[in-house]
């Protein structure tokens, strides 16, 4: 399945051994929060198939990543991380875009993904590549914790 991008990186699902360095590289652009474990979410991830995660490497560095995936009726994608050192050659795009067809190929119609309000450049980023805003109140229950 491997996709080059613009950057001339190519794209292609995680391997095995890049667990440590899809944390790293999520950790350096600010996308890992306490509650959530990255390692258990690459897990899930990788669990059935209706998800996966893609990796772009310059050489054997992973540099950049996108987790897609879908419910049956709507793609979401999660990650989708660049390394600092690889901003603004496009890489993001190409990420955006293998993860676009990789949820054509699946017949799924509408892509979904959430942003932090507060997060301007993401938000930028999105609406350039023409993602449209849509105001959505979005309610969420830990299932990982008693209530």
């Amino acid at each position: 399945m491997t996709h080059v991008t613009a950057a001339g990186l190519p794209i292609d699902h995680m391997r095995e051994g890049d667990v440590e360095a899809l944390v790293a590289l999520w950790e350096a652009t600010g996308l890992t929060r306490p509650w959530n474990d990255p390692r258990a979410d690459i897990a899930l991830a990788r669990r059935g198939p209706h998800s996966t995660i893609l990796v772009a490497r310059d050489g054997e560095a992973v540099v950049g990543s996108v987790m897609v995936g879908h419910d049956g009726h709507r793609g979401w994608i999660y990650y989708l991380a660049v390394a600092p050192s690889h901003t603004k050659r496009g890489l993001g795009r190409g990420l955006s875009a293998v993860a676009e067809d990789w949820l054509r190929a699946r017949g799924v119609p509408k892509l979904m993904l959430m942003v932090r309000p507060e997060n301007e450049a993401v938000r930028g980023f999105y609406n350039a590549l023409g993602y449209e805003e849509e105001p959505r109140v979005i309610f969420s229950r830990r299932l990982d914790q008693k209530v």
